[in-house]
């Protein structure tokens, strides 16, 4: 976002507290990790008031919008959230139960985060419905803007090495772990890489023996490793919150110029074709997967065409370039 927008010729001031820098699960970091939040925001209620014209909270910055208020004194403020809380560990993570007091407590600062910004700006359109409801917000007040991806470390050329495919990311609920091992199990001849750690790790003890798995890479190595794959893999899961992202994972692929396989969902139809710049399967269904990963295993054509097809809209819709000037255009009519 930041990047994007300077590249549209927007100054760009940052005011960061730290909080989580040095934290590997931020969310888990339990009774230290909010005192180290509460210290951040009240270093935030004392930014000093500077001269800009809009105030921008991004992800994860849900408690910062009583900072922002006082901080912005009634200029306008735009509020990207990336996702919801009570979605992300309630509906997909399932920390908390339904309807329970700490799931009630999620909704609330949801709710009230949304409708203390201006202009709410998300993701994908079905991510900009689910805001508005949530937030009780008229639907105009929801922007839309993809995420793209950070191309000085995401760029082509694509030039798998090997035959292995990539998977990248939190093993969580919403990627669909589960159905990536089970397709692997299927497609015994595929060999995968699975990078991540997250609530779901235990399932890897079990993986089958095409699976290898990689605790971590390094954010600056990502790029050489989507380069170098031959396929990779985005989210699988069934979730509500599932079907309305496109995660990092997909564009950051994409933006390399590599054959994207992922679940075929409302969000990802806002963007991909199957057969023309992804391979789009059913959501939950290890047999589509693993029909789809033995096609690209064996069908070299099939992903030059895909991943040229995938460069093209990510340069057309989610470049830099592009998403500056749906950012540039965001900021200016908040100022309206």
């Amino acid at each position: 976002m930041i990047t994007a927008l300077r590249r549209a010729g927007v100054e760009v001031a940052e005011h960061h507290v730290p909080v989580w820098e040095g934290t590997e699960h931020k969310w888990r970091a339990g009774a230290a990790g909010a005192g180290r939040l509460a210290a951040a925001e009240a270093k935030l209620l004392l930014t000093p008031r500077r001269d800009f014209d809009v105030l921008l909270v991004g992800y994860p910055g849900h408690f910062d919008l009583l900072a922002a208020r006082r901080v912005a004194r009634h200029r306008p403020i735009v509020f990207n959230p990336l996702v919801s809380l009570v979605d992300t560990f309630v509906q997909d993570r399932a920390r908390f139960a339904a309807g329970s007091v700490a799931a009630r407590a999620l909704e609330w600062v949801d709710r009230r985060a949304l409708r203390a910004a201006d202009v709410v700006v998300a993701d994908t359109d079905a991510n900009a419905d689910r805001f508005a409801a949530l937030g009780r917000l008229p639907r105009g007040r929801v922007a839309v803007c993809l995420v793209g991806a950070e191309e000085r470390i995401f760029r082509p050329p694509w030039s798998p090495g090997g035959g292995e495919f990539l998977f990248v990311g939190k093993l969580i609920p919403l990627h669909g772990l589960e159905t990536i091992l089970s397709a692997a199990r299927l497609a015994h001849d595929v060999r995968l890489t699975i990078v991540g750690s997250g609530q779901l790790e235990h399932l890897l003890r079990e993986r089958p023996p095409n699976v290898r798995s990689i605790p971590w890479i390094p954010y600056g190595q990502l790029g050489d490793a989507y380069r170098g794959t031959r396929c990779a893999l985005g989210i699988f899961g069934t979730s509500d919150k599932a079907a309305r992202v496109i995660p990092n994972k997909v564009f950051q692929a994409l933006a390399c110029g590599t054959p994207v396989i992922t679940a075929d969902t409302p969000a990802a139809r806002e963007l991909l074709v199957d057969g023309e710049n992804a391979l789009l399967v059913p959501p939950g269904d290890p047999a589509a997967l693993a029909e789809t990963l033995n096609r690209a295993a064996t069908d070299m054509r099939l992903l030059e065409r895909i991943g040229e097809g995938g460069l093209h809209v990510f340069r057309e819709r989610a470049s830099e370039e592009v998403l500056g000037r749906r950012w540039r255009e965001v900021v200016e009519q908040a100022t309206r």
